[in-house]
């Protein structure tokens, strides 16, 4: 890492780095050892921490955040230049940021309850979780949809079957995982290079990143409904015939 003058403008004691990012001594220096981090700006005899360590740090959170073991995060951040400044390094958070249209509220199982004016049976979870509209969360907490819960209850009071949940759910991660990936590919070989090209600063493709998260959800959203409207329109004129 490279001490340019952004980073050296608020040099940070280890007390007040950790201060900072909430974090323990001891993790600091245990990132550290294993190369997450560089060392401490050493003046005189003692080690001083930069925005650039603030934003590696930050970025090793949010990767521990998203399920990442300890040997991706060394390989992910293993393959971001030493020289990355702060806000290149805040961009990776930027494209690890969920891309919800709605992000979900935590809920235990009483607010839960509450939230649905009864108690749900675990075939109720079940069939919500199928529906995307809650996940389980640490401690027996869940990721509520709640923006969704009330169609959700709806479906389930006119008995809608959990098998067709599951079914539907597979068919939505099987085409979701082939978007997904074809999105990143166009991200990573047309997005990318053009705005890097143009001279296009850190800051300006991170905002061009969260105006696209909502237009892509829209733009899918859009498509399906256009697939249903023709695929219905079809089983009319079929049975038409």
């Amino acid at each position: 890492m490279q001490e340019t003058v952004d980073s050296l403008k608020e040099l940070m004691t280890l007390d007040e780095l950790c201060k900072r990012l909430g974090m323990s001594v001891r993790n600091v220096r245990f990132y550290t050892t294993r190369g997450l981090v560089p060392p401490p700006i050493r003046r005189g005899r003692s080690g001083y921490y930069t925005a650039d360590h603030v934003a590696r740090l930050e970025l090793v959170l949010e990767l521990q955040a998203h399920g990442f073991t300890l040997a991706a995060i060394e390989k992910y951040v293993g393959r971001i230049p030493e020289d990355a400044s702060a806000s290149t390094i805040s961009l990776h958070r930027t494209l690890l940021a969920p891309w919800m249209a709605e992000h979900p509220e935590t809920l235990g199982m009483a607010e839960l309850t509450e939230r649905c004016g009864r108690k749900l049976t675990s075939s109720d979870i079940e069939t919500l979780a199928e529906l995307g509209i809650l996940t389980p969360a640490e401690r027996g907490k869940y990721d509520v949809a709640i923006g969704h819960l009330e169609a959700g209850l709806k479906l389930i009071s006119i008995g809608y079957p959990k098998a067709a949940a599951t079914a539907a759910s597979k068919i939505f991660s099987h085409h979701a995982d082939a978007i997904a990936e074809a999105i990143t590919q166009i991200f990573r070989d047309e997005v990318w290079p053009a705005y890097r090209a143009s001279g296009a600063s850190d800051a300006e493709l991170a905002e061009a990143i969260e105006v696209l998260k909502p237009l892509s959800i829209a733009t899918l959203v859009s498509a399906f409904e256009h697939a249903m409207n023709a695929q219905k329109r079809e089983t009319i004129q079929r049975r038409a015939r």
